[in-house]
């Protein structure tokens, strides 16, 4: 295999923050808000893999996510430094980011490599400054990171014994510091002390069971596991009951400011009651964090963003979380002409729902932004996990829910199909002695080319339906056809152009079937079919009626679907590639979540955990690689993807967000009518290709100066080619007007267009 992608991410890494990364897009959500912080003139506001953040007196948003560079693990906690221009997020698993004001981001993987604990015991809870130092509060200790330096210094392990302790935040008064910890009380040192790192020099406080503490006009202020806050003169003295278990407690100098799940509280700095915020009208909300900046006070929820009000009108809120869909763990994503559409139901590797999903479906488009049909309006149906565009009508969609059925959606014309209004031959519920849910559990969306919507049905004989064109259901039985068709479960299916329908089964491998062949089947297993895994998790169908099939234990290619029609067995085979001097299988024993075909024919494969390949036609070279490593992929976990065919955009469903790859691979037109270039003119500051799209796939394209010197030839495979605007990859040519000679494969069709290079 040839790993030219690695220069390739090598360089791209490098104008991540300098040029903003124009390969990339983020299609991230901002609703389900971690933690919010604020400088004297700003709010930041982070959810589990972005932080945001505004001038009080601005409009404008800055985001930092991870097509700037900025890829957080899952944050925990956040701190804006004002004497270092610093943003900090504090990971889960002890990562630390740094983000500075001139838009650098520098990662910290001390915590997660240095320090001596269980990996799960260094979560980051919270950030506090002090005297340059920031004071790391995590499950294990306190580390202490020097902010003009951005190195570790030490790190206070302070148990009573020296152990390790869960502690939940820090503050400082008079040179010592107050620790609340989950079970050892509130324990103080002395910052002067220089044998603070010996645990013997650490001292209790209080004894009791504490959630937070900060220093307001110079008192101690912590907030209790008994529902109350206390400040302490001597001894500690009630000043809030806020009838909550708290979940943030925190200070800007002059308010107190404490959160609970359906309460903010602000007081001022002698503790008198400013604001208390119950609800956000029209929303459903609960709050996970708030702060206040020159009057204005911000409230983070968990899934509706982040509001600001006035604490003098405080009954008028804005929402001004950046736009984004509903939430960052999409399951499945689809691209429609003027439309993009992501679910987030999903289930397991072995099809379970549970826990049951209760949420949206949402849409994205050019003029509206990101809208969402709600749970309610969807006739509340859970774990919705799978969604088609009908061909012939873009604007109608059906979306598959694997508890309650199936959705069509028109505009606002919504409507639900299960097993009360399908009839005899429709769909059905698992029947008695199966599940207690009596659920329909509905997948595989996927229509034929005579626009027959086909889908599959768990646990259920007649697993495989079909709504025609004339509105009436018909149902096929797999009984005789699989062994365990009573607990069938069944991936997302591909239909082939002589109407088969390839179906991915869940121990059972594929079951292929055609109903205008006198209903025939053949399976498709690791005993009959040399599949490598009885779990096939999805297939593909590629531009040379190739099936590509991705199982639980790697790659298997059936070399042509057109065998169906005129053999009753069929049997798969390996790809197998060259590594140095050793022959491999590709993607040997790797769990492979998805496979899509690009307009060149090249295939887009997701492997659990692995993050994306893209692989040649033939898949004997890999050409890129994406991984949250060297490239935005805010995970390893890609659990779908999808490729618009006219921009060659390509889209990576995430457990932690929606990103896009601006391929160039795009579906190729029937004629040359419509062929374009861009960018042009070429300007000095472009970096990147020159594409020419709109191609017939095998057309021949050749450049060449304007005296007819030959400076760039080649054939398309798809709809668009790139030209890197060297002279056959030797040196970049001159500026002035270039010609572009475009000639059909068979000579019939041409075309000519012009570009212009300024140097």
């Amino acid at each position: 295999m040839k790993f030219k992608f690695f220069l390739f991410l090598l360089f791209i890494s490098q104008i991540i923050v300098s040029q903003g990364n124009l390969l990339w897009k983020g299609y991230f959500s901002y609703n389900e808000i971690i933690d919010v912080e604020t400088s004297t003139t700003s709010v930041y506001a982070a959810t589990e893999n972005c932080v945001f953040y505004k001038s009080t007196n601005q409009q404008d948003l800055v985001i930092l996510n991870s097509i700037n560079g900025f890829k957080p693990t899952t944050i925990t906690a956040i701190h804006y430094s004002e004497n270092f221009k610093k943003t900090i997020a504090g990971n889960k698993d002890g990562l630390l980011l740094i983000a500075n004001d001139d838009g650098s981001v520098f990662t910290k993987v001390d915590i997660i490599e240095e320090v001596p604990v269980a990996p799960n015991k260094k979560k980051i809870n919270d950030l506090y400054e002090y005297n340059g130092k920031l004071y790391i509060a995590t499950d294990y200790g306190i580390s202490v990171l020097d902010l003009s330096t951005s190195e570790f210094v030490i790190t206070y392990f302070i148990g009573t014994s020296g152990e390790e302790v869960e502690v939940l935040q820090t503050t400082v008064l008079n040179d010592e510091i107050y620790a609340v910890t989950r079970q050892s009380g509130i324990r103080k040192g002395s910052l002067i002390n220089p044998f603070l790192y010996d645990y013997s020099q650490w001292q209790t406080f209080d004894a009791g069971y504490w959630l937070g503490i900060v220093t307001l006009n110079n008192q101690i202020v912590a907030m209790n596991t008994d529902g109350n806050t206390y400040r302490f003169n001597g001894f500690f003295q009630p000043i809030l009951n806020q009838n909550q278990f708290g979940k943030k407690i925190k200070t800007n100098g002059n308010e107190l400011i404490v959160t609970t799940q359906n309460n903010v509280f602000v007081l001022d700095n002698q503790f008198n009651q400013l604001v208390h915020i119950t609800n956000i009208p029209n929303f459903d909300v609960n709050f996970s964090a708030a702060n206040v900046v020159n009057n204005q006070l911000f409230i983070g929820t968990e899934k509706n963003g982040l509001f600001s009000t006035t604490i003098s009108n405080p009954l008028v809120f804005e929402n001004i979380s950046p736009d984004g869909p509903f939430r960052n763990n999409v399951f499945r994503v689809k691209k429609a002409p003027n439309k993009l559409w992501v679910v987030y139901g999903s289930y397991s590797e072995d099809y379970s729902p549970y826990p049951l999903d209760e949420l949206p479906i949402s849409n994205f488009s050019r003029n509206n932004g990101w809208e969402n049909l709600l749970y309610e309006d969807l006739y509340e149906a859970k774990s919705i996990c799978d969604i088609v565009i009908n061909p012939n009508n873009s604007n109608q969609i059906y979306a598959s829910s694997y508890f309650s059925g199936l959705l069509k959606i028109q505009g606002n014309d919504i409507s639900l199909f299960d097993n009360t209004n399908t009839g005899s031959n429709g769909l059905e519920g698992i029947p008695p002695g199966g599940d207690s849910d009596l659920s329909v559990r509905i997948n595989s969306p996927t229509f034929d080319k005579d626009n027959n919507l086909w889908v599959t049905n768990a646990f259920v004989e007649k697993a495989i339906k079909v709504l025609r064109t004339n509105g009436q259901w018909q149902s096929y039985s797999l009984n005789g056809i699989s062994p365990t068709f009573i607990e069938g479960r069944y991936g997302p299916m591909a239909i082939d152009k002589n109407n088969t329908k390839w179906i991915p089964a869940f121990n059972e491998g594929i079951i292929a079937f055609n109903d205008q062949l006198n209903n025939k089947f053949i399976v498709i297993n690791l005993e009959n079919g040399n599949l490598p895994n009885r779990v096939v998790n999805c297939v593909a169908i590629d531009n040379r009626n190739q099936l590509w099939v991705g199982t639980a234990k790697g790659l298997r290619i059936l070399s042509s679907v057109d065998r169906f029609i005129s053999e009753n067995e069929l049997s798969t085979t390996a790809i197998i590639i060259q590594e140095g001097d050793l022959a491999q299988e590709l993607f040997f024993q790797q769990s492979i979540l998805d496979i899509k075909v690009d307009g060149a024919n090249r295939k887009w494969v997701s492997i659990a955990d692995a993050g994306v390949f893209l692989v040649s036609s033939n898949g004997q070279e890999t050409i890129y690689r994406f991984t949250k490593d060297n490239s935005p992929l805010p995970s390893n976990t890609v659990n779908d993807i999808e490729i618009d065919d006219l921009t060659g955009e390509v889209f990576f469903a995430t457990d932690k967000g929606l990103v896009s790859f601006l391929g160039i691979s795009t579906k190729s037109s029937d004629n040359l009518a419509n062929v374009y270039v861009y960018p042009n003119p070429v300007r000095p500051e472009f970096f990147g290709t020159v594409k020419i799209a709109g191609l017939t796939d095998k057309a021949n394209v050749k450049i060449t100066d304007i005296e007819g010197n030959l400076v760039f030839e080649t054939t398309s495979e798809g709809g668009t080619i790139e030209w890197d605007t060297s002279a056959f990859g030797s040196y970049k040519v001159a500026s002035g007007v270039y010609m572009v000679f475009v000639a059909s494969q068979d000579g019939l069709d041409s075309t000519v267009k012009k570009i212009m290079i300024v140097r």
